[in-house]
């Protein structure tokens, strides 16, 4: 009989903890819902935002956005780039409207104004926000069109994303191609984005680093920055022609994030890399950054 308690035991425990886990992350759940209704539900006067067409604009907590206008590119990477995931199969995207984009990850500042705690890991208040899920980006944004009238924020799209970030150019990096993948130090990325060969192992302040062409900072590296769509793999997906505002698939399992991590090799930090993930998944090294439309 005592041979058959330990065995037992372990059996009991391999029921058990599993049980257990999922108890208590519905707890936790329960919890941070009832924090986000309650932020939600409190009581807030919208103010109007000046804004003119095309131009520049700060909103009440310190965010700049810049006009984005509508074009046409090569989404994807070629073949024989540096660092390819098979999953960017090259394709034309038109982008048919232009769109205000944030010209900085959304900041710990930024979060507090509007949410009241900070879940980052590393703290700072011009650092970017992060250890912040798919979803938690869209409590942010419910709160934060909630105090602007008008407002009209949301995550940008991945075809967006990624238009916004090439800002033109067609290389691996906004600032050139890739010459190094993995944490060896990338001349051209040095430049332009924190990341393993130069991070020392944290985030770092925004807007340090070269911006591209239409002002934006960080969009190669610091924090991964969660994007609207569900993920599509992209295989047998595209025809001859362009695909004019894609929007991603209408159900998915997973939500895209781009732009790599300060503590990402430089591969992950190219214009074309996709990365996905549960939208509840939170990271030291995930945050985001937002988009308006008229």
């Amino acid at each position: 009989m005592k041979k058959l308690r330990l065995p037992l035991l372990l059996a009991f425990l391999c029921l058990s903890l599993p049980l257990a886990a999922n108890y208590i992350y519905g707890r936790i759940k329960a919890r941070q819902e009832r924090s986000y209704d309650s932020i939600l539900k409190k009581p807030v006067h919208p103010v109007r935002l000046k804004r003119v067409a095309f131009e520049p604009f700060t909103n009440t907590v310190g965010m700049t956005l810049v006009y984005i206008p509508p074009g046409k590119f090569v989404m994807g990477s070629p073949k024989d780039e540096i660092g390819r995931g098979e999953l960017e199969v090259q394709h034309e995207v038109i982008i048919s409207k232009g769109f205000y984009l944030q010209t900085t990850e959304v900041t710990q500042k930024q979060w507090t104004a509007v949410m009241g705690r900070n879940p980052s890991h590393f703290k700072g208040a011009d650092l970017p926000v992060e250890q912040v899920s798919w979803y938690d980006s869209q409590i942010f944004i419910q709160r934060l069109n909630q105090m602007e009238e008008g407002g009209r924020y949301r995550l940008p799209t991945e075809a967006e994303w990624e238009y916004a970030c090439r800002a033109g150019t067609v290389t691996a990096f906004v600032s050139g191609p890739i010459t190094h993948a993995g944490r060896k130090l990338d001349p051209a990325l040095d430049r332009i984005g924190w990341y393993w060969a130069n991070s020392n192992g944290s985030s770092h302040p925004v807007a340090q680093k070269e911006a591209n062409a239409w002002g934006l900072y960080d969009m190669h590296g610091n924090v991964w920055e969660w994007c609207q769509d569900w993920f599509q793999s992209w295989f047998d997906k595209f025809t001859a022609g362009p695909v004019i505002d894609p929007q991603g698939p209408k159900r998915g399992r997973f939500r895209v994030f781009r732009g790599g991590s300060w503590f990402a090799g430089a591969e992950y930090l190219r214009s074309a890399d996709r990365l996905r993930s549960k939208p509840d998944f939170r990271s030291y090294g995930l945050g985001f950054r937002l988009a308006w439309s008229d």
